[in-house]
């Protein structure tokens, strides 16, 4: 064991020296990112397969813990003062595989960089092996592969998983400009100078990187895949749930028109278009149903209309900066503040349009989206603004 480096609340990413202290001219050649959320009981396994694997490469291992209630990140940093080859950055504020891979990426300083998952269902023996081809230069990026000869997904995965993933990884090779038979593989490893260039295109949403990387570069990558077959998880829970199928949909919708219009805008406008059914729906239980004033139901189905929405951008368009508990009746002050100007710019612009000879229909749609562009700017920079720690 070797003396550690500090190994703090990192909300800041610094690249640390590529040298291991107390060795001399001895530079890391690997880093393995180990994204965390409540994975306390693995963090011991996963390192000690990584050491009996990568025994006689330098390496370290850098877990990114997203604050997670278990205490893995209090936990990683106990080994890591021990053993310098452990490191933690621990992330508040802040949720997702792809962004903190990415955090993870850039806090490396080695020539190579691997990405795995906590859960151990990946098979840790291929590191050696991914780690020969990128230094025998055979590849830019090797893949951990479910999908090809010798592969498997079935005992990692039960059925409806296995499915959503197969569906899924159908669907993101239409996006990739070179054959890859898993692109939804959080099992992989590339070279610095694959990733450095790379990072600033990725969007960072949903949990799954390579996707994100592979459909990003704009440059030749050659890519070698080798087959793993998944292992079933041993402790935890899987973080495959439908809000996170979802984000992966978000991910492929963000390469697909992202460079066009932002896909956030995209939720909250199809947010905005239920909202309408809902007020229309709510109009009619208030006038004709229990037969309030018109003026009273038009009101009052204003506010639930506005209230959906605000519930539904809080739980899909802004999942990753959700308010709670005391921020979430704050939020939907603000929200129902920006929304009611809105409402008044687009009658406005609607009217002026339709009093200077532009048709009825062209002029409620141009009022309603410059209504809907300020809802928008003015809820994102108000409503859920990113929190500063």
């Amino acid at each position: 064991m070797h003396k550690n480096r500090s190994c703090g609340d990192n909300l800041a990413i610094i690249a640390p020296s590529a040298t291991r202290t107390g060795e001399p001219g001895v530079s890391i050649e690997l880093s393995v990112v180990v994204p965390t959320y409540n994975e306390k009981d693995n963090v011991l396994s996963i390192i000690e397969s990584v050491e009996r694997v990568l025994d006689g490469h330098s390496w370290e291992i850098i877990f990114v813990d997203d604050n997670s209630p278990d205490g893995t990140a209090d936990f990683v940093k106990t080994l890591a003062r021990e053993d310098e080859r452990i490191r933690c950055i621990r992330r508040v504020n802040r949720r997702g595989l792809t962004s903190a891979a990415m955090e993870g990426l850039l806090a490396s300083a080695a020539r190579y960089v691997a990405v795995m998952d906590a859960d151990l269902q990946h098979d840790e023996s291929l590191l050696k092996t991914m780690l020969q081809k990128l230094d025998a230069d055979e590849a830019d990026i090797v893949i951990g592969s479910r999908y090809m000869a010798g592969g498997s997904a079935g005992g990692g995965l039960n059925r409806q998983r296995l499915l959503i993933s197969r569906i899924a990884t159908w669907m993101g090779k239409f996006l990739l400009k070179t054959e890859v038979s898993d692109p939804m593989s959080g099992y992989f490893m590339l070279k610095r100078e694959v990733f450095e260039p790379v990072m600033p295109k990725l969007s960072g949403q949903g949990f799954k990187i390579l996707l994100d990387l592979l459909s990003s570069t704009d440059f030749p990558v050659r890519v070698a895949e080798l087959p793993y077959v998944m292992r079933q998880r041993r402790s935890g829970e899987s973080k495959l749930d439908m809000m996170i199928v979802s984000e992966y949909y978000l991910l492929l919708l963000d390469k697909l028109v992202g460079r066009y219009i932002p896909v956030r805008f995209l939720l909250f406008a199809t947010v905005g278009l239920f909202g309408v059914g809902v007020h229309v729906l709510s109009l009619w239980l208030f006038f004709k149903g229990i037969g309030m004033a018109f003026e009273v139901s038009q009101l009052l189905a204003t506010v639930v209309a506005m209230t959906s929405n605000f519930v539904l951008n809080n739980r899909f368009t802004y999942r990753d900066m959700r308010l709670r508990g005391r921020q979430f009746y704050t939020g939907l002050l603000s929200f129902y503040l920006a929304c009611s100007v809105g409402a008044f710019i687009n009658v406005g612009v609607s009217d002026f349009m339709y009093e200077h000879g532009i048709r009825w229909i062209w002029s409620g749609i141009v009022g309603a989206f410059i209504g809907s562009v300020w809802n928008y700017a003015m809820t994102s920079t108000f409503t859920w603004r990113k929190k500063t720690v």
